[in-house]
């Protein structure tokens, strides 16, 4: 039978800090919506959401304390369902000839069980034997595009480079060790993870070596794996490594700045700020945002293109130790997004709806 209503989680209020997602003062709400009628015009799909994709910048959408001229994109209102890009779901009624009942599709649902979306909105997953299509959310999708783009389009990294990369046991970052060691070369890869557990697997991808950020010695290992100094730095996390890594870069070295995930759930006010701002201008470094959403759609296709070619050439990994999923109920989404922020998750984070 064909759902008439779904349920959705929607945003209840902004915050700062650690977000509340239990009791009266949760930032999140569970609510019953109907359905609307496929349009025709539109060639609209009704989809039944198997997988949610967790990603770090999801938090920023929803901060009290950004201004919303200088976010990269809309943010999430009061009362609007919780947005997720790169779902994967089921087509179960379609008004697009090109997307028929039952073929899987990657696309931007929000936290529900059943979405109406323009078919235009969704990224046909071509079924393999080989490949989960859970990877089309992570190394093959929305993950590995932004790693891809970061280091080709935005830093140019190649053989002559030496990279960090910052949250490396990450999905964008686990994706741009291997493309940066295995697809393009470069000539050291240094990984920076959470435990000694994510680096032994960030060096089984390709990486030289990977640190982690934890142990004592952390500063004195760092320092000695950028020696003399590195050309190429890929951030997802922002902060204290940000700022000592602006010291470690080489004349004219390049900064792909993705991510700040150490200061997302951070009061605005409270954070520490730059201070080896110097070196940028000492060493002329380019420190240069990256929002894949700038792609256009011919690019996006060429980058997931050039990431199959490089799975089938054995230079990126796409197995179950590159994503963690977890199946949920759908009352425990947020509990699930939340394993982003306290370090239980390796590669990409997937919430997988069981559905009643």
């Amino acid at each position: 039978m064909t759902p008439t209503t779904t349920r959705q989680w929607v945003l209840a209020k902004k915050s700062s800090g650690w977000p509340i997602i239990d009791g009266p003062e949760s930032i999140f709400r569970l609510v019953e919506k109907s359905l609307p009628q496929l349009d025709d015009k539109k060639e609209e799909v009704l989809l039944k959401v198997l997988y949610l994709s967790n990603d770090p910048a999801q938090r920023l959408w929803i901060n009290s304390g950004i201004n919303a001229r200088r976010l990269y994109t809309t943010p999430v209102e009061v009362g609007e369902i919780m947005r997720s890009y790169s779902s994967i779901a089921e087509v179960v009624q379609s008004k697009c000839a090109k997307l028929q009942v039952g073929s899987l599709v990657s696309c931007s649902t929000g936290w529900c069980e059943y979405a109406v979306v323009p078919g235009a909105e969704c990224m046909p997953i071509e079924a393999t034997g080989d490949i989960s299509p859970t990877h089309f959310s992570g190394v093959f999708g929305i993950a590995g595009v932004t790693a891809y783009y970061g280091l080709v389009d935005t830093v140019h990294a190649g053989p002559n480079d030496a990279v960090v990369i910052s949250g490396a046991a990450g999905a964008v970052g686990s994706a741009a060790v291997q493309i940066a060691k295995n697809v393009l070369g470069c000539k050291k890869v240094i990984g920076i993870a959470g435990t000694d557990e994510k680096c032994r697997w960030v060096e089984t991808l390709g990486a030289d070596v990977c640190l982690n950020y934890k142990r004592e010695t952390f500063w004195d290992d760092l320092l000695s794996a950028t020696e003399p100094f590195v050309e190429v730095f890929f951030d997802n996390t922002g902060g204290e490594v940000l700022d000592y890594m602006l010291t470690r870069m080489e004349k004219n070295g390049r900064v792909a700045a993705c991510g700040a995930i150490s200061e997302y759930n951070t009061k605005k006010g409270s954070r520490p700020g730059i201070k080896n701002w110097y070196d940028v201008i000492a060493m002329r470094l380019t420190v240069k945002g990256l929002v894949v959403l700038d792609l256009t759609p011919a690019r996006w296709g060429e980058i997931v293109h050039a990431l199959l070619q490089g799975y089938h050439e054995g230079k990126i990994q796409a197995n179950e130790a590159g994503q963690t999923i977890v199946p949920a109920s759908f009352e425990d989404i947020p509990k699930i997004w939340m394993k982003l922020f306290d370090g239980q998750a390796t590669g990409k984070l997937l919430t997988k709806l069981v559905h009643g």
